[in-house]
C-alpha cells in the first residue's frame, strides 16, 4: 500500500459522452490504486456471469442492477482512491443528457476534472455540453483523457487530431487542459503505468497529472463565513448550528449577521457534549452569541472587517434543466446555501445552445432545456451573495418551480442595492 502525504483530499469529476469510459477509468484507477476490497472483483465476475455479460471495471461504478441492465450511469456516486502524494475522491457524474441535472450537482463538488473522450467516437454533442459546465462552475483544472486508444490501434495521428480539436473548444471557455493524455483504461495503457502500445507518447499518466494538480488556496485563510442552517434550544441557549464555509469562528470575535446587519459577539462554540474556542472552515457547529437576537435560517455570519454583499438583484449564467421552458418574468425561488427566497427572472439577456456556445437570441423571452441563459435576477428579500471564484458556497445556487430544481447557476455580478 502507497505511503501517504500530508495534503488534504481532492475532489475530482470524471464527465464525457455517454459510453465513452468514464465508469471503467474509474474502475481502473481504483484497481491500480490497490483502493478495492479483494473480495469484490470477484463479486462482480460473478455478477456478470450469472448474467451472461462479461466483467468489466464499468460495473465497479455501475453497482445498481438498474444500470447495468442499461448500461447507464444514473447518478453520482463517490469513490475513494490515494497516491503517494494525496487522497482523491472521484466523483462520477452521468453522461446521458436526462442525468444532466445529476452531472451538475456531482461536479459542483469538485476542485478539478478528467474530461474523457473516446478515440473512436471523437467529441460529441454530450462533450461538448459538459465542458461548458466545467467552464459555468469555475473548474479550471482540467486533464484531458483520449479513451480507447486500443480501439483506433493505439494511432499517434488519431491522438493529436482529437487533442488539437477538444483543446481548441476548451480554449473557447477560458478553459486550458493541464495535460493531454492518451489512455486505454480498458487494458490500463496510461493509468497507473505508462503504456507500451504508444511510445510515442512521453508525457505523464493519468496518476502523475492528478498528483500535479493544485488544491485549492485553503479556505481558513479567507475571512469568516458561517450560514446558519437551524436554531435549537438547549440548556437555555441558543444554539446556531451550520458549517463554517470559510475562514474561522472564534470565541469573543466581534461579527456582523447579515442580511440583518446586526453586530454581536461569538459567546461560545459548540460542539457535541462539548466547547472549543475555535472552529474553522469544514466544520459544522453551533455557536452562542452574544446577544438575545432574533435570527432565521439562511443568515449568514460573517467577519466584521470584511463581509459579504447583501443583494435583491444578481447577474448569473444558468442553465435550464427542464423540458418545459422558463419564460421571462417566471416566478421561481433561489437556493443559495441555507437561504431560499422567491425570485423572478427579470432579463434573458442571451439564449446560448450550451453544446455549440453559439448565441441563439439576444434579449430573448425564453429559455429552453440544456440552453444556457444569461439572466437578471431580481428578488424579493435581500440575500447574501459573493463572487464564485472567492466562496462557493455563495457564489452558485440553484433555482426551484413547485418545489423541483429546474436550473443551476453562478453568479457573475451581484447589482448593489
Amino acid at each position: 500500500m502507497r505511503s501517504i502525504g500530508v495534503e488534504a483530499t481532492l475532489p475530482i469529476a470524471i464527465v464525457g459522452h455517454i459510453d465513452h469510459g468514464k465508469s471503467t477509468l474509474i474502475g481502473r484507477l481504483l484497481y491500480d490504486a490497490d483502493s478495492l476490497p479483494s473480495c469484490l472483483m470477484e463479486e462482480i465476475k460473478q455478477g456478470m456471469k450469472e448474467s451472461g455479460k462479461p466483467a468489466e471495471f464499468a460495473y465497479i461504478m455501475d453497482h445498481l442492477e438498474e444500470e447495468r441492465m442499461e448500461k447507464m450511469t444514473i447518478d453520482t456516486a463517490q469513490s475513494f482512491f490515494k497516491t503517494d502524494k494525496r487522497h482523491y475522491a472521484i466523483i462520477d457524474t452521468p453522461g446521458h443528457v436526462e442525468f444532466i441535472k445529476n452531472m451538475i450537482t456531482g461536479t459542483s463538488q469538485a476542485e478539478a476534472a478528467i474530461l474523457i473522450v473516446s478515440a473512436l467516437e471523437g467529441m460529441e454533442e454530450q462533450t461538448k455540453r459538459h465542458a461548458y459546465i466545467l467552464g459555468m462552475l469555475g473548474l479550471k483544472q482540467v486533464i484531458l483523457a483520449i479513451n480507447k486508444m486500443d480501439l483506433v490501434n493505439y494511432s499517434h495521428d488519431r491522438f493529436e487530431e482529437l487533442k488539437c480539436k477538444v483543446s481548441s473548444f476548451l480554449h473557447s471557455l477560458e478553459i486550458k487542459p493541464n495535460h493531454a493524455i492518451p489512455i486505454s483504461a480498458r487494458v490500463g495503457d496510461n493509468i497507473a503505468k505508462a503504456g507500451g502500445n504508444m511510445r510515442w507518447y512521453n508525457g505523464p499518466t493519468i496518476f502523475e497529472a492528478l498528483d500535479k494538480l493544485k488544491t485549492k488556496e485553503d479556505s481558513v485563510l479567507k475571512p469568516l463565513r458561517f450560514p446558519i442552517q437551524d436554531t435549537y434550544i438547549l440548556d437555555q441557549k441558543k444554539i446556531l448550528v451550520g458549517r463554517v464555509v470559510s475562514g474561522k469562528a472564534q470565541r469573543g470575535n466581534e461579527v456582523l449577521i447579515l442580511p440583518s446587519k446586526a453586530k454581536t459577539r461569538i459567546e461560545s462554540i459548540e460542539v457535541y457534549q462539548d466547547t472549543k474556542d475555535v472552529a474553522e472552515a469544514g466544520e459544522s457547529i453551533g455557536i452562542v452569541l452574544k446577544d438575545e437576537l432574533t435570527l432565521k435560517r439562511g443568515e449568514v455570519i460573517c467577519d466584521l472587517q470584511h463581509p459579504s454583499e447583501i443583494e435583491t438583484k444578481i447577474n448569473a449564467n444558468i442553465f435550464w434543466m427542464l423540458p418545459k421552458p422558463l419564460q421571462a418574468e417566471s416566478q421561481l425561488t433561489i437556493r443559495c446555501a441555507t437561504a431560499e427566497e422567491c425570485c423572478h427572472i427579470e432579463r434573458i439577456e442571451e439564449r446560448i445552445d450550451s453544446s455549440t456556445l453559439e448565441i441563439i437570441e439576444n434579449d430573448s423571452n425564453i429559455l429552453r432545456e440544456t440552453e444556457v441563459g444569461k439572466v437578471t435576477i431580481s428578488i424579493d428579500s435581500p440575500m447574501v451573495f459573493e463572487d464564485f471564484n472567492e466562496t462557493e458556497e455563495l457564489g452558485r445556487f440553484v433555482l426551484t418551480r413547485s418545489g423541483e430544481i429546474c436550473a443551476g447557476g453562478i453568479i457573475n455580478s451581484p447589482i448593489s442595492l
